[in-house]
């Protein structure tokens, strides 16, 4: 897979930021090598997180500084498909949904084999990762200890139209300056980490894979499970409040909070330090 330059400088410099020292490793799964960065005491309980698309495994740095691995083994997982630096499998690409959990399997069993044994391990996840994440859980509640779901998209409703459409452009012909207006746009005017930024108008380079897409996760084996739901409370790809009603319907003992001022795409960042606390309170 061909790496551009600019991409690999901003991906290091995002991934410099992690509390150190941080393992890369190439995971293998029969959908292809997965890059997997970790960091925090090896033998520590496991804590799984899956970014949103496009965002790279990059982005929970901010989260793994903020305590996280002082208590967890962090382990950040670069989307099969996404820009990044997992590789896919020649003619076994992720199309549906049960291949996307095909594939999370293999991951957690190589972390697990890896690292504190094949237990239950703490899965998170952002937007997109947020959806797989909970149709991995939906699948595989056995092996989830706890579900932590950061502003899930169509994980609880649909995605507003004016998002849609506004995303449009950059989704079929992504160019730097498309990803930055878009960025620039969904935060509302709230200032964006520039190097995270870099790292995203980098990721125009990479070849267009369609993502994976299909229906809402069935609620139903999730109601067996602690799950921790934080939205972003100036989220443009949703109604924040509609979210959190459709929660409390579909999983009655969930728990659910809107972090206020945070916009949705850097919300792993510009939160840290809430989602930090709220992640050890949902493995304790």
């Amino acid at each position: 897979m061909f790496v551009s330059g600019s991409f690999r400088t901003a991906y290091d410099e995002v991934l410099g930021r992690w509390p150190g020292p941080v393992d890369r490793t190439d995971l293998p799964t029969p959908y292809g090598v997965t890059r997997v960065n970790s960091c925090g005491p090896a033998t520590a309980p496991p804590l799984v997180l899956l970014p949103g698309g496009g965002a790279t495994s990059t982005v929970w740095g901010a989260c793994a500084a903020a305590g996280l691995a002082r208590r967890h083994r962090v382990h950040g997982v670069d989307l099969m498909g996404d820009p990044g630096f997992s590789v896919p499998q020649p003619g076994r690409p992720v199309r549906s949904v049960d291949d996307l959990a095909g594939w999370l399997d293999a991951v957690l069993d190589e972390i697990g084999s890896a690292g504190a044994g094949e237990g239950p391990v703490l899965l998170g996840g952002h937007s997109y990762g947020a959806w797989i994440a909970a149709h991995y859980a939906a699948r595989h509640p056995e092996r989830i200890a706890g579900l932590v779901l950061l502003d899930p998209t169509r994980v609880f409703t649909g995605l507003r139209p004016g998002y849609v459409l506004r995303a449009l452009p950059m989704l079929v012909r992504p160019t730097p300056e498309r990803i930055r207006s878009f960025l620039t746009w969904e935060a509302g005017g709230a200032a964006l980490d520039t190097a995270w930024l870099r790292l995203q108008e980098a990721s125009a380079g990479f070849p267009a894979v369609r993502p994976v897409t299909g229906p809402l996760p069935d609620p139903a084996p999730l109601r067996q499970l602690p799950v921790y739901v934080l939205l972003a409370g100036r989220a443009r790809c949703h109604d924040p409040g509609r979210v959190a009603r459709a929660v409390a319907e579909a999983l009655p003992g969930a728990r659910t909070e809107v972090l206020a001022g945070v916009s949705h795409h850097a919300f792993p960042m510009a939160a840290a330090e809430g989602i930090a606390r709220r992640m050890d309170a949902a493995s304790s």
